[in-house]
């Protein structure tokens, strides 16, 4: 069994492997992380852009700035009108600098570093076409979705759901939308913006960087090919982990047996080897008779006309074994015979045949002895 056992940690060990290498591999996949800023390392065309409230009749200013690492602009919101506004924007563009429509929908999270001087609050906006309202082209008709934005001089990383921005009560009121239908997909998505908002200070100089930004998703088909793979690996080891236990098993029993029958050959003991009478006679009864429940050490030495030590002294000189240890030896070898002979009968009435009143204890000492319990032994025997 050790030779199993030594084969069975190494195949453990390598499915353990296995299975971070698929792990890594996989959750790397399913994981995405996908940069916007710097423009240089997005996967996505965009162009940077200003956007002003003058359409409204409105006198606030932006200047727009691209660095190599950051997006940085400079806004000033003057009052004048009911809802003054000044942004940055990153406008999604093909190959021939047009605007284009971004698929952003296998992403949750927009994160991003951001600096205000002085304090802010900014406003994110990501418009999105609303096939059941908007217009192709007509920014205006696509549904604006926001959020807040506070930074500092400081700097810090924000994070934002995307999946669970608000959309504004002036766009449902302008297309008569149930305010019910929260529901809204990015799978057309011409810009991502970051403007001033009701609480940015008026007719003063805001500074904004943004830097660092990247969106985040989560692809289900690599979790799903991950579990897929792991449950093959580990389904493939517990199945030759059984069949090769259940071999191991079988030969380790026979092998056991074929040890102890020839030094424990009850049946055909002769007694002609053993000069001193007292041991032939203590040998002799213990072959005989070990099959009795109610056989001791000191039944033993009575009926063969010694004493408890004589008795202890020859099956340890013999055979190493205290008498209870060789006892059992000889009941545990008939009994494995049985099991493997007798597929009619029991285990519990091959137990009480050998000499056990307890099933129980004879299941223990027989694992014990062969390394799997007398039910399992006659799987093996039979597979």
């Amino acid at each position: 069994m050790h030779e199993f056992y030594n084969r069975a940690i190494v195949r453990l060990l390598c499915v353990i492997a296995l299975s971070l290498l698929v792990v890594y591999f996989f959750f790397d996949k399913a994981f995405i992380h996908t940069p916007l800023l710097p423009l240089e390392k997005s996967p996505f065309k965009l162009a940077v852009k200003p956007a002003l409230d003058h359409h409204l009749g409105g006198r606030s200013s932006v200047s727009v700035t691209e660095t190599r690492s950051a997006f940085q602009f400079t806004f000033k919101v003057m009052p004048g009108i009911d809802h003054p506004y000044a942004a940055g924007e990153l406008w999604f563009v093909d190959r021939d600098g047009k605007p284009a429509l971004a698929d952003l929908s296998k992403y949750t999270t927009l994160s991003f570093f951001v600096q205000c001087a002085p304090a802010n609050t900014l406003t994110l906006t990501i418009p999105t076409f609303d096939p059941r309202i908007s217009k192709p082209g007509d920014i205006l008709s696509y549904r604006t979705v926001w959020a807040y934005v506070p930074c500092n001089a400081k700097g810090s990383i924000a994070n934002v759901d995307i999946t669970r921005l608000e959309t504004p009560q002036w766009w449902y009121e302008m297309f008569k939308v149930d305010l019910l239908r929260h529901d809204y997909k990015l799978d057309q998505v011409p810009k991502i913006a970051f403007g001033s908002s009701d609480k940015s200070l008026r007719e003063v100089d805001s500074q904004v960087e943004l830097a660092d930004m990247e969106l985040r998703g989560t692809d289900y088909r690599y979790i799903a090919g991950v579990a897929s793979v792991l449950a093959l690996l580990w389904g493939g080891f517990g199945l030759w982990y059984f069949r090769a236990y259940s071999r191991a098993s079988l030969e380790h029993m026979k092998a056991q047996l074929q040890k102890d029958l020839p030094l424990l050959a009850y049946r055909q003991l002769s007694i002609e080897p053993h000069r001193d009478k007292e041991k032939a006679a203590i040998l002799q009864y213990l072959a005989s008779q070990y099959a009795n429940p109610d056989i001791s050490v000191e039944t033993t030495a009575l009926h063969t006309g010694t004493n408890r030590t004589k008795v202890n002294e020859v099956l340890k000189a013999e055979f190493g074994y205290t008498f209870s240890g060789y006892l059992n030896k000889l009941r545990l070898t008939e009994a494995a015979r049985l099991l493997a002979e007798k597929d009619s009968a029991t285990v519990a009435e091959i137990a009480y045949s050998v000499g056990y009143a307890n099933v129980s204890y004879f299941n223990k000492l027989f694992k014990q002895e062969y390394g799997c319990t007398p039910k399992a032994s006659r799987n093996v025997s039979d597979a």
